[in-house]
């Protein structure tokens, strides 16, 4: 098959979308990528691609073409700027550019923002082929989630939008069944059937693998109990909450906390660490590339993931769960709805409610009180959690599906239960 990906984020960005690409790619398929300028998530452009972005015009054999637009800055308003002009000038240049390729489905990976599925409306109109919508974050609820829009009025007008980009789309995917309802909202019911199909997300090859990038920045010490953060670190993350549970046992020596990862709340964050005095126990190492992060892992006693209290944080699954899974090391969850039942269910750690700074400081003294058998023990219940219900070679196969019957004119069906429950 000829797949167009559209993204507004792609390698050398870490997002799973490159995962993805790789594999139809690699079974075969041709696959061509439209995205933009490596710039996510501090807003400037990678210094790599500044020097030879002739080296990132194909990853592995994926096809790219990338569309010139406003960087993401450090501000709300460079931040509109960068969704408006990539969907702008992917929908004008992007089009001219694609207008003698010919492509048999196209996929749209919708992390935020939404409006870069609508230069894949255009051309899925032009070339009169079927789009799939990957739906990561909902919108207009997110906006409104992370005080980036607090009208109530342009939270209607986005949800206009929204309606109007889910109508024009063949098939949308959900990442949790838990965001049925929103999407469903914003869809013409007569059209349901065969519309929304739920598509989790898995965890890149790299974390199955048993050689991987080393990285000396950070090493084991048997006599800590290191916990780990990984991605990025904005609002959405909770930092303020993850700090104050820091606080709360910044006295305790054997408690170490290490973020890897960098993004808009970064210089916050560690303005934050001065000023609460915890240099001695939490540890800002940066940005590292997705095929270090196993090294990371390996260094960690449990892995951390955490969102704010919110209702629509709680229907969603970030992606760091999956690869915490089958990355084979316990978990530890400040987070609220279907992310929290993902790692109760599986016994592959322990959590507790968003925002429960108190809570996840006794969960990090209970846990540190394990032995390293009962972890590991731990670690391997999420495993193999991770292989029954998220298992990357089974979703990517079920997705071929979806599109060899897209392409034949036929309703692809989700007959595949893969969660929840047990």
């Amino acid at each position: 098959m000829r797949i167009l990906i559209v993204t507004q984020y792609f390698w050398p960005e870490n997002f799973r979308i490159n995962d993805l690409a790789s594999d139809f790619a690699n079974k075969g398929h041709e696959v061509t990528v439209l995205t933009g300028s490596p710039n996510y998530p501090e807003g400037d452009l990678y210094p790599e691609f500044a020097a030879d972005p002739g080296r990132f015009s194909k990853y592995q054999s994926v096809k790219i073409l990338r569309i010139a637009h406003v960087l993401r800055g450090q501000s709300k308003v460079r931040l509109m700027l960068n969704y408006l002009t990539f969907f702008i000038n992917a929908s004008l240049t992007g089009a001219w550019k694609l207008r003698r390729s010919e492509f048999d489905v196209i996929f749209v990976f919708a992390v935020s923002p939404i409006t870069m599925a609508i230069p894949a409306i255009v051309l899925g109109r032009l070339k009169h082929i079927p789009i799939f919508l990957w739906v990561q974050d909902l919108w207009p609820e997110t906006l409104s989630a992370v005080g980036v829009v607090r009208s109530p009025f342009l939270l209607k007008m986005v949800g206009k939008m929204v309606s109007w980009i889910y109508a024009k789309c063949d098939h949308i995917l959900i990442q949790s069944r838990a965001f049925t309802a929103s999407v469903q909202q914003y869809c013409d019911q007569a059209h349901l059937p065969g519309k929304v199909l739920y598509f989790p997300n898995w965890a890149e090859q790299v974390f199955s693998q048993t050689s991987y990038h080393k990285q000396d920045v950070l090493k084991r010490d048997d006599e800590l109990f290191t916990i780990l953060f990984a991605g990025n670190i904005g609002d959405a993350q909770d930092f303020p909450a993850i700090l104050n549970a820091a606080e709360l046992l910044k006295s305790n020596e054997r408690i170490r906390w290490v973020i890897v990862g960098d993004g808009r709340a970064r210089d916050w964050v560690a303005d934050e660490v001065v000023r609460r005095g915890l240099q001695s126990c939490v540890h800002l190492v940066g940005r590292f590339s997705l095929e270090t992060m196993p090294s990371f892992f390996q260094v960690a006693d449990a892995l951390l993931v955490a969102l704010k209290s919110d209702d629509i944080f709680s229907h969603t699954v970030p992606g760091k769960v999956q690869s915490y899974l089958a990355a084979g090391k316990a978990i530890l969850g400040m987070i609220d709805g279907e992310a929290r039942l993902v790692i109760d269910e599986s016994g592959g750690g322990r959590s507790c409610a968003s925002g429960a700074s108190a809570e996840l400081a006794q969960l990090v003294m209970e846990m540190s009180a394990t032995s390293k058998e009962d972890l590991a023990q731990m670690g391997e219940r999420g495993r193999q959690y991770y292989q029954r219900h998220f298992d990357r070679e089974t979703l990517l196969k079920k997705l071929e599906m979806y599109f060899q019957a897209a392409k034949a004119g036929q309703i692809p069906l989700d007959n595949t239960v893969l969660y929840p429950h047990e």
